[in-house]
């Protein structure tokens, strides 16, 4: 679904004409705007348009002030006739490796498209049982649709390398798994071995982005989870990232960028969300902030985490209350609105930029701000109160 025009990043900033006995500091306010024309969401939730925002504008001056106003455009990218202007989310001859992608419904895609849009050339890794399904619909032009850029041109993805990230290396693999006809016809499918592909391959990368979560027995209370269910869901979905991390660290340019998806599950009781899953997300959170710390001293890569809101892909669908999430944030996060794929697809764009440079070890959120909840003000408890509604 086409946009057909990128979104803009406007920075509004105030020049003061100061008189010689007075000094004002005048900040600078950001603003969010962009012109775009929505397609219909019924095919494709994760296809990736630029989302909008309501301007945010906070500036602070003095009575004795005169303002001169001016505004300059971040753009995704420069035409060949002019250049840039402002603070342009430009990741040109940038490099990204995005780990979990294997449909074009998903978080992956819309990073991976996002990525694209800002300029960087794209490498994927998917899970060895879903690569030839994913390959074949993307050669016979099933995902033509959702691959369509704010420039209107297709994203290019530059290579698929099969991975499975429960395996570090061959040792690792068990007999059963090297037999099984799932894995037939694919190799050099760990971890070590898709970073050692890349390296052959292309020699480095820039970007680095994990969106891989598996718990086999999700949908059991914590209680009811069996020990080997509990260490598979941190295998597949928290140590995969380390295991990545460690692997791919040597072959990431210095001020590289990596990232991964967590949840509110890690910090907040989600009943329903179960098999060990929310411990993973807290365990990938922890680890975010110390592997900010070793990847930074090593080679001043950022590591960062995007705690993303609830969205109808098909791996949140197999949990089987998705559509009750995202109609709980609906009603009662700040901003009454579903959440879309791209919103995080540009969150990672800007998190791999450099206008990003000074952040690492963080959990961003991007759910409406359902995060900063304490209660769920749709209960009837509330009914009396006089809570303000969404103005559409």
């Amino acid at each position: 679904m086409a946009t057909t025009a990128a979104s803009s990043l406007q920075m509004a900033t105030a020049r003061p004409c100061m008189s010689s006995s007075r000094r004002a500091f005048v900040s600078s306010a950001a603003m969010l705007n962009g012109n775009f024309k929505l397609a219909s969401w019924t095919k494709l939730s994760s296809a990736c348009h630029i989302a909008s925002a309501q301007p945010f504008h906070r500036s602070f001056t003095s009575s004795s002030l005169k303002m001169d106003k001016f505004v300059t455009k971040a753009m995704a990218g420069a035409s060949e006739n002019k250049p840039a202007s402002g603070l342009p989310i430009d990741l040109k001859g940038k490099r990204a490796f995005i780990a979990g992608v294997a449909d074009d419904n998903g978080y992956g895609w819309a990073i991976a498209k996002s990525l694209a849009a800002a300029g960087a050339e794209i490498l994927v890794g998917t899970w060895v049982p879903a690569l030839n399904i994913f390959e074949s619909s993307l050669r016979r032009g099933k995902f033509d649709e959702s691959r369509v850029l704010p420039d209107g041109s297709l994203m290019e993805i530059t290579k698929i390398y099969p991975l499975d990230a429960v395996f570090d290396n061959p040792e690792d693999v068990p007999e059963e798994i090297k037999t099984n006809k799932r894995y037939a016809g694919s190799s050099k499918w760990t971890v070590q071995e898709a970073a050692e592909s890349v390296k052959s391959d292309f020699g480095s990368i820039d970007i680095l982005v994990h969106s891989l979560a598996n718990g086999p027995e999700v949908v059991k209370p914590l209680l009811e989870t069996s020990r080997k269910g509990y260490l598979a869901a941190l295998s597949a979905s928290s140590y995969s990232y380390v295991s990545l991390l460690k692997h791919f660290l040597p072959i990431i340019n210095p001020g590289g960028s990596s990232i991964s998806l967590t949840y509110i599950a890690s910090e907040r009781i989600i009943p329903g969300y179960g098999g060990g899953m929310s411990s993973a997300k807290a365990a990938l959170e922890s680890d975010t902030r110390v592997l900010a710390f070793e990847a930074g001293r090593r080679k001043g890569i950022r590591v960062n985490t995007i705690s993303a809101g609830p969205l109808r892909s098909r791996a949140a669908k197999a949990i089987g209350f998705i559509d009750m999430m995202i109609d709980y944030s609906s009603a009662n996060a700040p901003l009454q609105k579903e959440l879309s794929a791209e919103e995080v697809g540009n969150t990672a764009a800007f998190l791999a930029s450099p206008l990003a440079s000074a952040i690492t070890g963080g959990v961003i959120y991007v759910d409406n701000g359902l995060n900063a909840m304490g209660v769920g003000v749709d209960s009837p408890i509330f009914e009396k109160l006089d809570i303000p509604k969404a103005q559409h």
